[in-house]
């Protein structure tokens, strides 16, 4: 098999880091700056929510939401991105990477603003706004992540792609911290200005008026940055992978190519017309040929991505009802509304900065020199040993003297999860598939993933209750504790480190070789 790279493609692999790979990186990433942005930042506010809407006179504790509103708060807008991974990836495809770009993220600032104007005078009212908005903030969002991989990587040079692919992902430490630090900010000028009894003391009074817009803000801001990248995001030509080898048309794309990479590239139209008439460059999505060539690639990114995001999201959720257990935040009691989301941003912010943000900016370092499959497997070892650390000796980390060395085990367990396979499972797919299915492919691992989500953050949310039934969350059934929910996601993790060995290694390859869209079968 004679292999033929076009030359337009070639100058792209060959490409020193140039500045246009950073405003690549910088436009595409701050897609998941408000994606994380969004997504965490509702767990900053759950708490708020619950005692505004649900407060319960003469109740000994202040009002937190249902779980069915609960759940629905939280998980709708992972519905929303799942329905959006799909949709989009599809559409990335069949349109072109660009011509889909700016529409997810007018989707993203719309729903943003939207959501956080809630409208209506009953809890059940705001609450319905709300989900219905952050659906479709989701689905937005949903759209961000085969569009931004699969763009970063065909922007990318074949050295360092790895790392321009992880460095957009890792934008997403930077929302986390952001929601982190603007929810701190925005508490303390409300606690300032509007000081309240706590709700032991007063319940009425602990919560003041005024929270009701802090929520909102909170929510909204997000919308910022969607907005600010919007017109850089429009300016950016199609990919050239795109135009040459999905469009087929050889001038554009090296015209457009010319005008970023500054060089002259020669266009080559009768060499894109041969290898379009290679039977390797025509099967679809659900053909022998892809089940052959790439069934058990997408097995691969499916189901590492899937077990992946049971164990992640079912932490990030719960980061606060565990930072209560050992102590750091007081009882809800103790404090009064605009206080208590000072604390649990406080505390998500400690861990954002002291685990899950270097987690990212390791995989950044070190992703091109170590490879994709080594950091998975260091990722899922190491997460399935720290988890089984906490869980056999739980009732040894609950004592008070030992909570430092829970919350230490505990960001360890974040930093390899992002210094590991929740980065590798993101830049992947991007690389291994070819470019006509690429975004699609990527779509179906994201959203394979999603679900994984929904497993973590609903499953775990019955999961983790109380065995004995009086001592579970108000409305929820019995369940069978943390220590057995933590003994199961390192089960989970261990089996994510199995299905690792079915993802090929694409470091230092150029994308037509590990999708073999170069191969000349004559």
């Amino acid at each position: 098999m004679a292999k033929e790279q076009l030359k337009v493609l070639n100058a792209l692999d060959g490409a020193k880091t140039q500045w246009y790979h950073f405003t690549a990186i910088i436009i595409a990433g701050m897609g998941f700056f408000t994606d994380a942005y969004d997504l965490f930042c509702i767990s900053l506010v759950t708490k708020l929510l619950g005692r505004i809407y649900y407060h319960v006179d003469g109740a000994a504790k202040p009002g937190t939401l249902p779980p069915n509103v609960s759940a629905a708060v939280n998980g709708v807008a992972l519905c929303g991105t799942l329905a959006g991974q799909l949709f989009f990836g599809w559409l990335g495809d069949k349109l072109g990477r660009k011509k889909v770009y700016g529409l997810t993220l007018m989707l993203m600032f719309l729903c943003s603003v939207a959501s956080a104007l809630s409208f209506g005078h009953s809890a059940k009212a705001v609450m319905s706004t709300l989900c219905f908005f952050r659906f479709w903030l989701g689905f937005g969002i949903g759209g961000d992540y085969p569009l931004s991989a699969t763009i970063m990587s065909e922007y990318a040079n074949k050295k360092t792609r790895g790392a321009f692919i992880a460095a957009v992902f890792a934008m997403q430490g930077f929302g986390i911290l952001g929601g982190g630090v603007f929810a701190i900010i925005m508490a303390s000028i409300f606690k300032a200005t509007f000081d309240a009894p706590a709700y032991e003391v007063d319940p009425l009074a602990s919560t003041v008026p005024q929270a009701d817009y802090l929520w909102r803000i909170i929510l909204m801001v997000g919308a910022l940055p969607a907005a600010l990248t919007y017109y850089w995001r429009m300016k950016m030509p199609e990919t050239a992978r795109y135009t040459a080898l999905v469009a087929k048309n050889a001038n554009q794309a090296a015209n457009d190519m010319s005008k970023v990479l500054q060089v002259d590239i020669e266009a080559e139209p009768q060499k894109i017309e041969r290898l379009a008439q290679q039977p390797a460059n025509s099967f679809g999505l659900f053909s022998k040929q892809f089940l052959r060539r790439h069934g058990l690639h997408l097995l691969g990114t499916t189901s590492t991505w899937f077990l992946l995001d049971i164990a992640f999201y079912s932490q990030n959720l719960f980061q606060k009802d565990i930072f209560s257990a050992i102590g750091w935040i007081p009882p809800a009691k103790t404090m009064n509304a605009i206080e208590e989301v000072f604390r649990i941003a406080r505390a998500q912010t400690l861990i954002a900065l002291c685990s899950t943000v270097p987690g990212y900016w390791f995989t950044v370092a070190l992703i091109d020199k170590m490879g994709r499959f080594a950091i998975q497997l260091m990722g899922f070892f190491f997460m399935t040993v720290f988890m089984f650390a906490l869980a056999f000796p739980y009732n040894h980390w609950t004592h008070k003297d030992n909570r430092i060395g829970f919350v230490v085990m505990y960001s360890l367990t974040f930093f390899f999860a992002n210094f590991g396979p929740n980065a590798t499972t993101f830049v992947v797919p991007a690389e291994i598939f070819p470019a006509r299915l690429r975004s699609t492919c990527h779509g179906i691992s994201a959203a394979s993933g999603k679900l994984g989500a929904m497993v973590g953050a609903f499953g775990f949310l019955y999961l983790a209750q109380n065995q004995d039934k009086a001592k579970a969350d108000a409305g929820y059934p019995a369940g069978i504790g943390v220590k057995n929910s933590l003994i199961v996601l390192g089960v989970i993790n261990l089996l994510g480190l199995l299905f690792t060995f079915l993802v090929p290694e694409s470091k230092g390859k150029s994308l037509e070789e590990m999708s073999g869209e170069n191969e000349d079968e004559s």
